[in-house]
């Protein structure tokens, strides 16, 4: 435990310069909620519609002849959100803790359904389909594998940091996931699987040599997947060298570049993008950055920047502190979705500046699509849950040493 603390105070050390540290390691009073988190995750589902909007008119009205076709629809993912919000928070830590193996196993079917019933969409099969809604399986893994490994951590804590037992059964769980999603293909979600995995296996004091032979066996995976897959190796050879190849492989780079080169520091205005005039594919999805960097500029990219950056060490912070009051399953979960948050985003952001492979992974909050608009809500509200319940507990500690 004490090695333990000393891993955890110098996160505490990194995270000092966060607005209202030190007023929010405090007893609360009245407030027993993070409403800089709360406000931050706003902002940005908000700012999300109206960048969707922008984004989306010129290609929603080529398909539908409806220019508001997806604003529509981004609305009422909207309204699915407030409906998970609800019931997320209303559910307390003990419920996920006790739910994720079933959580797990749950959606490891649904996974196997994609592969039999699955709809396919620009030749990769990744959603089910319910009635009108899609849902994309993949996101709910990201989800339910991070309360899963929370869980797993919390019960195998011992195991895990005394010998490689513990530590080959999280990776058998990993290992069946990573399978059947790069079977739909996906290989994005699986990189955000294993980063997440490696990063939360570190904080909980993994054996380093079980630690960095993962990684190793990992990197040579990723090599082998990328090798063995003509279109893999063209995303790889064409993030290297867009201009190479710009009306061919290198087409998709070579727009979302020249957005960001038309928006300078403070873009050409909102809704004056060119480049999502059917010039950038997928405009509204995975290279809506670029699109934010044409309209605002480097300003506008770079307060989305902060407040994602904000959201997700607000999230490992919040671990730190769950970590220090013995509450390891929430402290573990935090860590997860705070990793989570960030690696998709740089993730994200790096294909479209060209300093990454393209994945196909949405920026977070802000980017068109159901499944991720709705989980990455309920993520949120996890740690709003997490964060709640920690406050009360530092209020009960209080009232019991008054009375």
């Amino acid at each position: 435990m004490a090695s333990d603390r000393k891993r955890f105070s110098l996160i505490s050390r990194m995270l000092a310069a966060i607005p209202n540290w030190q007023r929010d390691t405090e007893v609360p009073g009245v407030q027993l909620y993070d409403r800089a988190l709360l406000t931050s995750v706003l902002l940005l589902i908000g700012f999300g519609f109206v960048m969707v909007m922008s984004a989306s008119m010129p290609e929603a009205q080529k398909l539908t002849g409806n220019p508001f076709h997806f604003m529509t629809r981004h609305l009422g993912y909207l309204l699915g959100c407030v409906g998970i919000a609800i019931i997320v928070l209303r559910m307390d830590m003990h419920t996920w803790q006790r739910i994720s193996p079933m959580m797990l196993m749950v959606v490891g079917l649904m996974l196997i359904a994609v592969l039999i019933v699955g709809t396919t969409v620009n030749g990769a099969t990744r959603w089910l389909s319910v009635g009108p809604i899609r849902i994309q399986v993949a996101e709910l893994a990201k989800f339910a594998f991070s309360i899963y490994m929370a869980g797993y951590l919390v019960r195998r804590h011992q195991e895990l940091r005394e010998n490689a037992k513990g530590f080959l059964k999280l990776l058998v769980v990993l290992g069946v996931y990573a399978v059947l999603i790069l079977l739909q293909p996906d290989l994005g979600t699986v990189v955000v699987l294993f980063v997440g995995t490696i990063g939360l296996l570190f904080l909980a004091g993994a054996r380093l040599f079980d630690f960095f032979a993962l990684i190793i066996v990992g990197v040579l995976a990723f090599v082998a997947l990328v090798l063995f897959e003509p279109y893999r190796m063209r995303r790889v050879t064409s993030f290297m060298d867009p201009w190479q190849d710009p009306f061919g492989s290198g087409y998709q780079l070579t727009q979302s570049l020249m957005a960001y080169g038309r928006g300078d520091w403070f873009g050409q205005g909102l809704g004056n993008s060119i480049q999502k005039l059917e010039y950038l594919p997928e405009a509204h999805t995975d290279f809506i950055f670029a699109v934010i960097g044409e309209e605002l500029g480097f300003v506008g990219i770079l307060a989305v920047l902060m407040l994602l950056i904000f959201i997700a060490l607000r999230a490992i912070r919040l671990g730190n502190l769950c970590l220090v009051m013995d509450k390891a399953f929430e402290g573990y979960l935090a860590y997860a979705i705070g990793i989570w948050i960030c690696f998709q985003t740089v993730v994200n952001v790096g294909a479209s500046i060209g300093m990454l492979p393209t994945k196909g992974l949405t920026l977070p909050f802000v980017s068109y699509g159901g499944s991720s608009l709705w989980v990455m809500t309920a993520a949120a509200m996890i740690l709003l849950r997490i964060d709640y319940e920690r406050r009360m507990s530092l209020v009960q500690a209080v009232q019991g040493r008054v009375k």
